[in-house]
């Protein structure tokens, strides 16, 4: 009797996880959350603009009068300087340390640049815990809504004193419940008020994309963290517009999946269809996609056990970190993407280096850098 209780409660589970992706439930009542409209970067406001009539414009100090425009020498920078974070790991996500400036070569669209700043150190980081919260699977006190809390509480625990942190839920948009800061507990007071979802679709591109573009300007180490099942239902952007834009922001993306046993175990009982599981794959390559070309990784747990190991290898990754500086030999103002690679080479031999561990053996590696920039252009 006891086993058929426990079959039939995954195979609900199952069914559950299904009906879900077919038929979205309705709209709930919202949590109450905080003001939207800053993390970092507050989004563009409109430029068309008028000034009361009462009321005068606000002269800038610095603006001299054209008179003495001519008296006054000008300077231009024409230097342009790229820096690149670059994790170099084994093949369990270990950080490899040791190498030196040498050891690295940088091409940007296949030139080779030269590395005119080097270095390697701990440093805080700034990250965004960017969480789907949304009515097809974080259902209060469902599977979904009980291992989307795990990750994110789990993660939260990891950080140092040092470290900057952002909560960011999304659904049909995201809804910043806390913004950039160090103190925990604001991020804690935020991840308590996901309760009750408010909307059953889960736009990813979009809440990607927005938040990106609002942390593209901060210095430092910085990244996203993405937490959910990565399903797309309702963006404005498309996947290749999504594409484009995280790898011209510059924001390394990890991306933590969620419900993976749930999928395992509905494709043992039959309840999931090649389309439903078409679905899913198409998920997960997209989050390995947005994480490989930014300079991220991507994880797929199948138990609440393995969140520790997921987030220890993030962090590892985050905080030990070789960072490179070059000036661009292509010193054209035209706004246009260019393309970095960062390669491992022997600086005697100019072929790919080999790294052996402690027993001599040859370690196989992956180098993480973001895929390219987006230069300046030239102001009028």
């Amino acid at each position: 009797m006891k086993h058929r209780c426990i079959s039939a409660g995954i195979a609900g589970l199952a069914v559950a996880l299904i009906a879900s992706i077919a038929v979205p439930s309705n709209a709930q009542e919202s949590p109450q959350t905080q003001s939207s409209d800053s993390v970092a970067k507050p989004k563009k406001q409109s430029t068309d603009t008028k000034t009361a009539p009462d009321q005068a414009p606000i002269p800038s100090e610095f603006k001299k009068p054209k008179t003495q425009q001519a008296e006054t020498p000008t300077f231009r920078a024409n230097a342009t300087t790229v820096t690149v974070d670059v994790s170099v790991l084994d093949d369990h996500n270990r950080f490899i340390p040791g190498l030196k400036r040498e050891d690295f070569r940088v091409l940007e669209d296949g030139v080779p640049q030269q590395i005119t700043q080097f270095g390697l150190g701990e440093a805080p980081i700034t990250i965004c815990m960017l969480i789907e919260f949304s009515g097809r699977f974080q259902q209060f006190w469902t599977q979904g809504w009980y291992e989307t809390l795990q990750a994110s509480y789990g993660f939260l625990s990891t950080l140092k004193p040092d470290d900057n942190v952002a909560v960011v839920a999304y659904d049909l948009r995201p809804t910043i419940l806390s913004d950039f800061s160090p103190d925990k507990r604001k991020a804690e007071e935020a991840l308590s008020r996901l309760r009750i979802p408010g909307f059953s679709e889960s736009n990813v591109f979009d809440a990607l994309t927005d938040m990106a573009d609002r942390m593209s300007g901060i210095e430092g180490r910085k990244a996203i963290l993405l937490i959910g099942t990565g399903l797309d239902t309702f963006s404005r952007i498309t996947f290749d517009t999504a594409r484009k834009s995280l790898q011209e922001s510059g924001v390394p993306i990890y991306t933590v999946s969620i419900l993976q046993i749930a999928r395992i175990l509905a494709e043992g009982y039959g309840a999931m269809g090649p389309m439903q599981e078409m679905t899913f794959l198409q998920a997960d390559n997209e989050m390995k996609t947005f994480s490989k070309e930014t300079g991220g990784l991507s994880f797929f747990p199948r138990f609440v056990a393995e969140y520790p190991q997921v987030f220890q290898q993030i962090e590892f990754a985050l905080r030990n970190q070789y960072s490179l500086a070059y000036h661009p030999t292509n010193t054209a103002k035209d706004g246009k993407f260019r393309r970095i690679k960062v390669e491992l080479v022997n600086p005697e031999t100019n072929e790919p280096l080999r790294v052996e561990n402690e027993k001599h053996k040859p370690v196989k590696y992956v180098i993480l850098a973001k895929a390219g920039y987006k230069a300046p252009r030239e102001v009028e």
